[in-house]
């Protein structure tokens, strides 16, 4: 045969692959859309699902991360920064002896794992249910501490806060049902 062209059983062969993939497409056109307006219609999340990070506070206004850098070297991604500095009486942030003076975290490398929950002495940290993360550069992907801290608590302070000497001796306030 000449190159080109086709013989007949091949051009059946085609003919009948065309059917099946219009009957298809038939099939789906008569079914109900699955498709979900979604800025008007937000879908439910699972449970354990873990997006955005955010660092808790204590009720009085003081965060509860202490600086200790265990969620940065449990982070497989290398994804989380933290540099502690010191608390004093007058320049108070956190109960513990330190605090976090910077904590970044680079959503470009995070792998939203939750090791670093974990590794939180004080559950500082927590992966919250929120996932609208767009980025428009590689800086705004990188959040700082202004940005992963939540909200002072109605009756709290802002941080830094100035105490009395010696009114915190231990890293983690005594609760009575700590989460």
């Amino acid at each position: 045969m000449r190159e080109g062209v086709k013989s007949p059983e091949v051009v059946e062969q085609m003919i009948g692959q065309l059917v099946r993939g219009l009957a298809t497409t038939i099939k789906h056109v008569f079914r109900k859309p699955v498709t979900m307006q979604y800025p008007e219609f937000v879908p439910p999340l699972q449970p354990r699902y873990k997006g955005r990070h955010w660092l808790h506070r204590y009720d009085n206004g003081l965060e509860k991360c202490i600086g200790c850098a265990l969620c940065a070297a449990a982070c497989p991604a290398d994804a989380i920064w933290v540099e502690a500095a010191d608390n004093t009486d007058t320049v108070r942030y956190s109960p513990g002896e330190r605090y976090a003076k910077t904590y970044e975290i680079n959503y470009l490398r995070c792998i939203f794992c939750g090791y670093c929950e974990d590794a939180c002495p004080t559950e500082a940290i927590v992966l919250g249910h929120d996932y609208k993360l767009a980025f428009q550069t590689r800086q705004d992907a990188i959040y700082t501490k202004d940005a992963l801290l939540e909200a002072v608590p109605p009756g709290g302070a802002p941080t830094p806060q100035a105490v009395e000497p010696g009114s915190f001796d231990r890293a983690i306030p005594v609760m009575e049902n700590p989460e």
